[in-house]
C-alpha cells in the first residue's frame, strides 16, 4: 500500500499549523468534537430530504475513549461518515473543508448549523499525537475505509471493517518531553474539563466511561471502583432557552458557574438578535469591582461561541473599554472565523455585534438609573470611575454615549445627581453649570470660592475624584449649557456688592508690591468678586486649573505642570485693612502678611506649603 503525499502547500500548512497557528494544545479536542457534531448535523440534513432515513436524535452521540496503557485517545461519532473519495478530498488536502462545501448548499434549519468551515481543525490532532487513524463508513457506501498519517510525511487510505455508519478517530498520544506533559490528554479529569470548557453546549451528548469509587456493599470504610458511561456536556445552553423558562436564580447560577464573579450581578441582560446579524447574548453587570480591575493582569472581554462551541475566553473586541466591567457571553452563527478558530477576523458581523451590545448595555444602565436608583448608585460607586475614563479618553469621542450615565455630588441635593437632573433645576438667570474641585466633598463645601455662587442659590457639582475635572473639560457643555468652575475668572454672575472704588485699579500699587514679594508664585493679584466671609483665595487663569496641576504633578512621570495662579483679595474683610496699613507704614509687615495670605490660600486648596518651618515662624512673628 503506497503512502500518498500531502500537496506541497498542504505540507507547509500542516507544519505551520502544528507549530505556530494553535497556541493552546488542548484546542485539538474541541476541533475533533466540532467535526463529529458536524457529521451528525449532516445526517440530520440528509434526513430532511430522504424519506427512507429517519433522524432520531437519541440515536446520535459522540464518545471519547481514553486508553492510558496503549496511549490512545478515540473520538467516535455516529454521524454521516465519509467515503474513500471524501477521505481523500477532506483529509488529503489541508484547508479544504467538506463542511464548508456542504454548508454552501444547505441553509440552516431548526437551529442546526455546520460549525467547521475551514478544514484545518482536524490537523490540530498532530499537536498531541504521533499518529492519527481515521476509520469511517459513509451512509452512501457499504464499505469502510481507514485513513492513517504520521504527519507531514503523508497518509494512506485502505479498506477496512466497520459495522456501523460513522467515524472513529484514534490518536496515538505523544510521549512526554521536558517541555510538554502529554499524559494529561489521557486523564479522565483533564478530558472532562476540556469538554466542559469548550464543548459543553454541543447539541449531541458527548459520552465518556467515567470511573468513580463507592463503598463496598456491607462495608463502612472499604471502597471499590466502578465505571459507568456518562454524558459529560450539558447540551442545552441557557442562552438558547426562552426567557420565560428562566428565573433570576438560573441567571445567578450561570454567573457563578462560569466564575464571572463571586458577587451577585446588579443586573443581567439576556438578548437575542435576528436581523443583519444573528446572535444570543447573556451579559452581567457586576455588583463589585474585581480586585485586579485596574491592574495589567485584568483582561476584558466576553466569551465568544460559534454554535455553542467556545471560540475565545475573552473577546475584547466585543466591549468598549469603558464597559470592560461587563461579564458574559455571545453565541453567533454568522461570524467568520479564521483557520485557527482562536482569532477573529475584524469583519462586519463582529463590529455590528459589538455596536449592538454597547447600545444594549447603555440602554440597560439608563433603565437601572431610572427604575432602581439605589442599585445604580451602588453600581456607580464601583464603576463610575471607568465611565468617566471612557468619557475623557479618545479625545472625548465617547462622551455622547456616556454623559447621561455620569453622576456628581450636588451641593443642594447632598447626593449624587446626573447632569440632566442638574439642568432640570437651573433657574432662568443661571448661565452655567457650576462646579468646584477638591479632595473631598467636605473640603469643597468649605472652599471660599463657592461663596458667591452658593449665595445666589445656584447648585454646584462637587468634583472630588482626580479624573473629574478632566472629564468636565472634555465635555465642555451639556445640553448647550457650558461648565464653569467656581474658580474661573468670570463667573457670569452680576455682583453689585463691590463698588467701583474697590476695583483692582485702586489698589494697583499695593498689589504690584505684593506680586514682587511673591515673585513668580502668582500670575496676578486681584480684588475678589466671589469672596464674602473669607479674606483670600486662589483662582486660576488658563486651561490648567489648580486641581489639575495637583493631579498631573502627582503622576509618576511628573512634568512639573504649573497653573497660572491668581491671588484674590476680599477688600471688604478686616484683614485687607491691616494689609493696607502695613503697606503704608511697615514694608516688613507687608511681606509677612503677603506670605501668610498666600500660604493660607495654598492650604485651603490642599497644596503643600513649600517651607512649613518658615510658615510657622511667620505665624509666631504675627502673634508677637
Amino acid at each position: 500500500m503506497a503512502t500518498k503525499e500531502f500537496r506541497a502547500e498542504s505540507k507547509r500548512l500542516l507544519d505551520l499549523m502544528v507549530n505556530s497557528i494553535y497556541t493552546n494544545r488542548e484546542i485539538f479536542l474541541r476541533e475533533l468534537i466540532s467535526n463529529a457534531s458536524d457529521a451528525i448535523d449532516k445526517m440530520y440534513y440528509r434526513a430532511l430530504t430522504d424519506e427512507n432515513l429517519e433522524f432520531n436524535k437519541d440515536d446520535y452521540y459522540i464518545k471519547i475513549v481514553s486508553d492510558t496503557e496503549n496511549r490512545t485517545l478515540k473520538v467516535i461519532d455516529t454521524g454521516i461518515g465519509m467515503t474513500e473519495e471524501e477521505l481523500e478530498d477532506n483529509l488529503g488536502t489541508i484547508a479544504k473543508s467538506g463542511s464548508l462545501n456542504f454548508k454552501k448548499g444547505n441553509e440552516p434549519k431548526d437551529g442546526y448549523d455546520i460549525i467547521g468551515q475551514f478544514g484545518v481543525g482536524f490537523y490540530s490532532a498532530f499537536m498531541v499525537a504521533d499518529q492519527v487513524t481515521v476509520i469511517s463508513k459513509s451512509i452512501d457506501s457499504d464499505k469502510a475505509y481507514k485513513w492513517e498519517s504520521k504527519g507531514v510525511d503523508g497518509y494512506t487510505i485502505e479498506p477496512c471493517e466497520k459495522d456501523t455508519v460513522g467515524t472513529e478517530i484514534t490518536l496515538k498520544i505523544k510521549e512526554n518531553t521536558e517541555e510538554e506533559n502529554y499524559d494529561e490528554y489521557l486523564e479522565q479529569f483533564r478530558l472532562t474539563n476540556i469538554i466542559k470548557k469548550y464543548s459543553d453546549f454541543i447539541r449531541y451528548p458527548i459520552k465518556m466511561d467515567i470511573t468513580n469509587s463507592k463503598l463496598k456493599e456491607g462495608s463502612e470504610d472499604e471502597y471499590e471502583e466502578y465505571t459507568e458511561e456518562q454524558t459529560v456536556n450539558s447540551m442545552v445552553p441557557i442562552w438558547r432557552k426562552n426567557k420565560s423558562e428562566l428565573s433570576d436564580e438560573d441567571y445567578h447560577n450561570f454567573y457563578s458557574e462560569k466564575r464571572y464573579g463571586f458577587d451577585k450581578p446588579v443586573k443581567y441582560i439576556h438578548t437575542k438578535a435576528d436581523g443583519l446579524v444573528r446572535y444570543n447574548a447573556i451579559l452581567f453587570i457586576p455588583e463589585r469591582i474585581p480586585f485586579d480591575y485596574y491592574t495589567k493582569e485584568y483582561e476584558k472581554g466576553l466569551e465568544l461561541y460559534s454554535n455553542g462551541v467556545l471560540i475565545m475566553d475573552k473577546c475584547s473586541d466585543l466591549l468598549p473599554d469603558y464597559f470592560s466591567f461587563v461579564k458574559g457571553m455571545v453565541d453567533s452563527e454568522d461570524l467568520s472565523l479564521n483557520i485557527s478558530r482562536e482569532m477573529l477576523q475584524q469583519d462586519r458581523q463582529l463590529k455590528l455585534i459589538a455596536k449592538n451590545i454597547k447600545n444594549k448595555i447603555k440602554k440597560e444602565l439608563l433603565s437601572l438609573l431610572k427604575d432602581d436608583r439605589d442599585k445604580y448608585e451602588e453600581f456607580y460607586k464601583s464603576f463610575g470611575r471607568q465611565l468617566k475614563y471612557g468619557a475623557y479618553s479618545d479625545f472625548g469621542r465617547n462622551k455622547e454615549d456616556l454623559q447621561d450615565l455620569l453622576m456628581f455630588y450636588s451641593s443642594t441635593e447632598k447626593k449624587l445627581v446626573t447632569l440632566d437632573e442638574y439642568i432640570s433645576r437651573m433657574s432662568e438667570d443661571q448661565k452655567y453649570i457650576y462646579y468646584a474641585t477638591g479632595e473631598s466633598n467636605e473640603r469643597i463645601e468649605k472652599l471660599p470660592q463657592t461663596e458667591v455662587v452658593a449665595e445666589k442659590g445656584f447648585e454646584i457639582l462637587y468634583l472630588s475624584e482626580d479624573i473629574d475635572e478632566f472629564v468636565i473639560k472634555m465635555l465642555t457643555s451639556y445640553k448647550e449649557k457650558e461648565f464653569k468652575s467656581v474658580s474661573s475668572g468670570d463667573l457670569g454672575i452680576e455682583d453689585d456688592t463691590n463698588e467701583e472704588n474697590t476695583d483692582t485699579e485702586d489698589n494697583k500699587e499695593l498689589f504690584e508690591k505684593m506680586k514682587t514679594i511673591l515673585s513668580d508664585k502668582v500670575k496676578d493679584i486681584r480684588v475678589s468678586k466671589r469672596l464674602k466671609s473669607h479674606p483670600v483665595c486662589l483662582t486660576n487663569d488658563g486651561e490648567i486649573s489648580i486641581e489639575m496641576e495637583k493631579v498631573l504633578n502627582s503622576m509618576p512621570d511628573n512634568q512639573n505642570v504649573k497653573a497660572d495662579k491668581v491671588l484674590e483679595i476680599n477688600v471688604n474683610h478686616d484683614v485687607f485693612k491691616s494689609l493696607k496699613d502695613a503697606y503704608e507704614k511697615d514694608e516688613n509687615k507687608l511681606a509677612l502678611f503677603t506670605n501668610l495670605l498666600y500660604n493660607q490660600a495654598l492650604l485651603i486648596e490642599g497644596i503643600q506649603i513649600k517651607d512649613p518651618v518658615e510658615f510657622t515662624n511667620d505665624i509666631c512673628k504675627l502673634m508677637k
